[in-house]
C-alpha cells in the first residue's frame, strides 16, 4: 500500500492499493474512491461494540478491498488540522485521543484504553477514554491543530491541558492532577484538573482541541 497526505490544514490522505489489499475506517470516513473497492461493514463482536458505544465512536467500521486490480480510496480529515500516519506493532502500541482514529490497514486493532485510576480519569474529563491501537500495519490519525511533539525519559512528566492531549505512546502513563488553591480554581480558567504523563516515551500534542474551538466560536452564533 502506497499513501500520500495533501492539503494541510484540511488534509485528505490518499491510499493507493494494490489488488486485495484493503483499509477499514468508521462508518462515513471514505471521501472517495475508485469504483473496484468492495465495502463491507464490520460489527467486530459484541466487546468491542461495547467499547466503541462508551467511547462514544461509531459502533460499526467499514472495510474496503480493492478488487480485480489496483485499487484507490481518499479519508479526509473532519476538522483543521493534520493526519499523520503510524507504523503499529507488537513494540509500538499508540494511545490515542477517542476521535483520533482515521483509517488503518486491517491488521491494526482497535480498542479502549481507559486511565488507571477510573475516578481520576472521570473527573479529568476529555481524556477519560481514549483508543489503544494495537497490532500490525499502519494506522492514520487526525488531530486538530498544529502538533508537538515530546520525546520523556523515564521518569520525565509533562502537565497538559486534558483537550491538548492527542496520542502518546503506550510505555507513557496518565495521571490526573487537581489544581489546588480555590482562587486559582474559580479565576485561573483552567478548570478543575490537569493530565500528567510520564515517559518513558513520545508524546503528540495538539493545538486547537475542537471544544476549545467550539469554546472560542459560540459567543459569535446567534440563534433564532
Amino acid at each position: 500500500m502506497k499513501y500520500n497526505i495533501e492539503g494541510e490544514p484540511l488534509p485528505v490522505v490518499i491510499c493507493e492499493l494494490e489488488s486485495g489489499e484493503a483499509m477499514i475506517s468508521e462508518g462515513g470516513g471514505m471521501s472517495w474512491m475508485s469504483p473496484n473497492m468492495k465495502m463491507e461493514t464490520l460489527t467486530g463482536g459484541a466487546g468491542k461494540m461495547f467499547g466503541r458505544l462508551v467511547s462514544s465512536e461509531s459502533l460499526f467500521l467499514n472495510r474496503y478491498t480493492a478488487e480485480k486490480g489496483p485499487g484507490m480510496i481518499a479519508f479526509a480529515s473532519s476538522f483543521p488540522g493534520c493526519i499523520r500516519p503510524f507504523e503499529i506493532s507488537p513494540e509500538r502500541e499508540i494511545i490515542a485521543q477517542k476521535s483520533a482514529f482515521l483509517a488503518s490497514t486491517t491488521d491494526v486493532q482497535l480498542s479502549v484504553f481507559f486511565h488507571k485510576k477510573f475516578s481520576g480519569g472521570f473527573f479529568g474529563g476529555e481524556g477519560f477514554i481514549m483508543q489503544r491501537l494495537s497490532g500490525n500495519g499502519i494506522v492514520f490519525l487526525e488531530f486538530d491543530g498544529y502538533i508537538k511533539e515530546y520525546n520523556l525519559d523515564a521518569g520525565q512528566s509533562i502537565v497538559v491541558d486534558t483537550g491538548h492531549v492527542a496520542a502518546m505512546s503506550s510505555t507513557c502513563s496518565l495521571s490526573i492532577q487537581s489544581i489546588k488553591g480555590v482562587k486559582n480554581v474559580l479565576f485561573g480558567g483552567e478548570g478543575l484538573f490537569n493530565t500528567v504523563i510520564t515517559g518513558p516515551g513520545h508524546v503528540w500534542l495538539q493545538t486547537m482541541p475542537i471544544s476549545s474551538l467550539a469554546g472560542a466560536v459560540s459567543p459569535y452564533i446567534v440563534t433564532h
